[in-house]
């Protein structure tokens, strides 16, 4: 069983789309049994709040299923409950080490980093471009997905 983490700052717009398109991803390949994939904040700011609209119409746009939820607040916890721990930007990966310390197995990483990338993926409450934002995380979570199964490789 492999367990992901996705992250972003308010776990509304970013990280719940990552965790619905990783899902869509696994269960597309047959495989949705062998992961469990969940999404949380690194604020407070949007705790109990269900998926942004934003993020809502790109899914519905792209056929990929959803379902309603609430927001979450990355626990120190998590770390020991996940084989990785996904962050979306380069502040994101900064919260996430403060709120969960030493990464000592190596499970915190930027999502783009699987695309051998460095740029960090856009946060859409603030640039309104979800369509961008999901090209992103599709293409991250595809190769996080490759690299997870063994046909991938992470350089970045």
């Amino acid at each position: 069983m492999t367990k992901i983490l996705f992250v972003c700052h308010g776990n509304i717009c970013r990280s719940p789309m990552a965790e619905f398109v990783m899902k869509d991803i696994v269960k597309n390949d047959g495989c949705a049994d062998d992961f469990i994939i969940s999404s949380s904040a690194t604020s407070t700011e949007e705790i109990g709040n269900d998926t942004h609209w934003g993020t809502k119409s790109i899914l519905d746009e792209m056929n990929i299923p959803y379902t309603k939820r609430q927001a979450v607040q990355l626990q120190k916890s998590d770390y020991e409950k996940y084989d990785y721990i996904i962050g979306m930007d380069s502040a994101n990966m900064r919260n996430i080490n403060r709120i969960i310390g030493y990464d000592r197995d190596n499970k915190i990483h930027k999502l783009l980093s699987f695309a051998n990338s460095d740029k960090d993926v856009a946060d859409p409450w603030y640039t309104r471009d979800f369509k961008t934002t999901y090209n992103d995380i599709f293409l991250g979570c595809t190769r996080l997905y490759e690299y997870i199964k063994g046909n991938g490789e992470k350089n970045a």
